[in-house]
């Protein structure tokens, strides 16, 4: 366990370095605003905390939100854009929440530092935020991402993860991205906050004749499924959620690894991940070992939030992180 936890040390702190170089190429930098806008970072965590004490569930928002940002059209905040057809009125987007919170940070933002920072940076550093208030590790990550112009509820579909999906989609999809087999478990821990609506994971249940649900998805801990059951029954209202960790719902922890190995994985994306030897063996280590996770963590969320981006002369800074400029 432990040569195998120091190769990975070795890998990651490599892949840091590669990324780091990265990052000063693509126009973004460690303290990107400290001239322009020095107290832009303290502003967002403000407002995220502000919005946490009144809001338990909000960090769990803003986490799920840099990641249906980030991986349709790169980490730009194409999805604040509002209108027909943007990538808001995709079903799978419907349920995204956390939008507010952006909003309240740029309208601050505005007042100290107008047409100065973009709202895909507040949506990176308010994720970051967000998982430090719920428990999780402090990390820092470079800014000057620029927002997109283009929205469009086409594009999404083909760059999410749908809940159905085997380890070969995952695996292919998160390579389009740019992120590792590694950076899949790590930031699948994601799920150890925030919730989802019964729909999500409907697809390992059946109706029976009497109207009842009933487990047809094996791999499934059958008092959990019970428990999932009686939180959403047949016929429940769409509008019902229930909690992605059943044990600390709000806490940023290696819970999720721990209720994967006791088949309690509320999505079927997320069983399958004991179910191939590479990734099994990083969920070992993670349910395992909390501060090899949170170690892992900063590496894979920095990569998280450099897909895609726009720095530089594209893109723009919105006023507005609802409409584009002009």
């Amino acid at each position: 366990m432990e040569t195998r936890t120091r190769i990975f040390s070795v890998a990651i702190s490599s892949l840091f370095m590669f990324s780091f170089v990265w990052f000063v190429k693509g126009n973004l930098s460690f303290n990107f605003y400290a001239a322009s806008c020095p107290s832009a970072e303290l502003i967002i965590r403000d407002t995220v905390s502000s919005s946490s004490s009144t809001d338990p569930s909000i960090p769990g928002k803003l986490l799920r939100l840099v990641f249906h940002d980030c991986f349709v059209e790169g980490c730009d905040a194409s999805l604040m854009l509002q209108g027909n057809n943007t990538e808001q009125s995709d079903p799978g987007n419907r349920s995204v929440g956390g939008f507010s919170v952006i909003d309240s940070a740029k309208r601050v933002l505005e007042k100290f530092c107008p047409g100065t920072v973009s709202c895909a940076d507040i949506i990176a550093i308010a994720a970051r935020d967000a998982v430090e208030i719920a428990g999780g590790p402090r990390i820092m990550i470079p800014t000057g991402r620029r927002d997109g112009m283009v929205s469009v509820a086409s594009n999404v579909r083909p760059n999410i993860v749908d809940t159905s999906f085997s380890m070969d989609q995952m695996i292919q999809l998160f390579a389009t991205k740019g992120l590792s087999l590694l950076d899949l478990v790590v930031l699948s821990g994601a799920h150890t906050i925030g919730t989802a609506h019964c729909n999500s994971f409907r697809d390992r249940f059946q109706e029976d004749l009497t109207g009842k649900l009933r487990l047809v998805d094996k791999t499934l801990d059958s008092n959990y499924a019970n428990m999932l059951i009686g939180q959403c029954p047949a016929g429940v209202q769409p509008s019902i959620k229930v909690n992605n960790d059943p044990e600390t719902s709000l806490i940023f922890d290696n819970m999720y690894y721990q209720n994967l190995l006791r088949h309690k994985g509320l999505f079927q994306f997320d069983s399958v991940l004991i179910n191939n030897d590479s990734t099994r063996i990083l969920v070992e280590d993670f349910a395992n070992d909390q501060e090899l996770f949170f170690e892992k963590w900063g590496p894979s969320f920095l990569k998280l939030t450099s897909v895609g981006v726009k720095s530089g002369d594209m893109g723009e800074i919105r006023i507005s992180c609802a409409s584009t400029n002009s």
